[in-house]
């Protein structure tokens, strides 16, 4: 993969956003050595969700030979950090932004990779709260937000993935619904 340093800035950027604001979401707005622990482990579980699905969709973007970069959205980035203060967060950081042409098929695939990251990712996790370690105590943490976000992201609607691979395949777009609604599933019982 090929990566800018523009592209490289807006992903640490947003990378730390998201975190962030699962911090506050989980920590509260205090800060102490448990909020360090905290931040630590939401970069690795949900920083690395959002990360690795951004980069799922550039890598595929690449395969098929377009141009592909992600770019942050500052007005987001603050909107997720101010609302996370609030009790939720809405996690939208920016998006792969990718040039040239490709047919519906093959931008249906590139749309399906970042929750299918997300799914496989969930399904780490998961097992890893299974391994009685302490520092797998963010697995739990990792795998349901990662089954949330493959959720999310395949709302067929507007710009969302779910609305892109759908347009290519509803069978594509049901199986990935229904594995992302299982694995989500799986994580109310860990």
């Amino acid at each position: 993969m090929r990566f800018s340093s523009t592209e490289i800035r807006d992903l640490i950027k947003a990378w730390l956003a998201v975190t962030l604001a699962f911090t506050i979401l989980y920590a509260g707005l205090r800060f102490d050595a448990g909020v360090l622990i905290v931040f630590a482990a939401l970069a690795i579980s949900v920083g690395l969700g959002f990360l690795l699905h951004e980069l799922a969709h550039k890598f595929v973007a690449q395969k098929y030979h377009a141009w592909a970069e992600f770019r942050s959205d500052d007005r987001m980035l603050l909107l997720m950090l101010a609302v996370s203060a609030f009790g939720f967060v809405f996690a939208a950081p920016g998006a792969v932004m990718i040039g040239g042409h490709l047919p519906i098929d093959k931008h249906g695939k590139v749309a399906l990779a970042g929750p299918s990251m997300n799914i496989l990712l969930a399904i780490v996790f998961a097992a890893l709260t299974f391994i009685p370690n302490p520092a797998f105590l963010f697995a739990g943490y990792g795998a349901t937000i990662n089954a949330w976000l493959a959720v999310f992201n395949l709302l067929p609607f507007g710009p969302m993935d779910g609305a892109k691979v759908l347009m290519w395949s509803k069978t594509a777009w049901a199986a990935a619904g229904i594995a992302s609604l299982g694995v989500l599933f799986l994580t109310f019982a860990l």
